[in-house]
């Protein structure tokens, strides 16, 4: 029998559908795994703190700073210093961005449908519901994993 960490690993790997290959289907940008998760971020938070972000997807700052020039670079975001703390930087997507994002999203959500297509409505209700259990469940646990400026994950001990 599989044990509960094989099945993450598997699914982690197979669910990995924004990858170096899929660039040019999803959105026609090379865009990264994490600069994906960067843009949905900024989307999701609503014109964040740089911080903000970086603490949300485990990046420390160093090597978040560096993503966010590469994608004001490709005119996805826009960092501008909050007009309350000049120490704050403040993130937006451009116009770019949210085209590029809405893209995303469609590859997506067309790569979900097909993977739910091969399951009964009871059986994806049950993934949802589990799906929304355990990211409750890892968030009440929290992480103290963190993506490095050389691409290391470090995690406390």
């Amino acid at each position: 029998m599989e044990s509960l960490r094989e099945n993450l690993q598997l699914f982690t790997r197979r669910f990995g559908l924004l990858n170096s290959s899929c660039c040019e289907s999803c959105c026609g940008e090379q865009v990264s795994l994490v600069q994906s998760h960067i843009l949905f971020e900024i989307r999701r938070m609503g014109n964040p703190a740089m911080v903000q972000v970086a603490d949300e997807l485990g990046i420390d700052l160093t090597t978040f700073s560096r993503q966010i020039r590469t994608l004001e670079g490709k005119k996805l975001v826009i960092r501008q210093v909050s007009p309350e703390d000049r120490r704050v930087n403040l993130l937006r997507l451009t116009a770019e961005g949210e085209r590029v994002l809405d893209q995303i999203d469609r590859y997506m959500a067309g790569k979900i449908e097909q993977i739910f297509s091969f399951m009964s409505p009871f059986e994806r209700e049950s993934v949802i519901r589990s799906l929304a259990l355990l990211n409750e469940a890892v968030a009440k646990a929290g992480s103290c994993c963190t993506i490095t400026a050389d691409k290391e994950v470090a995690c406390c001990k």
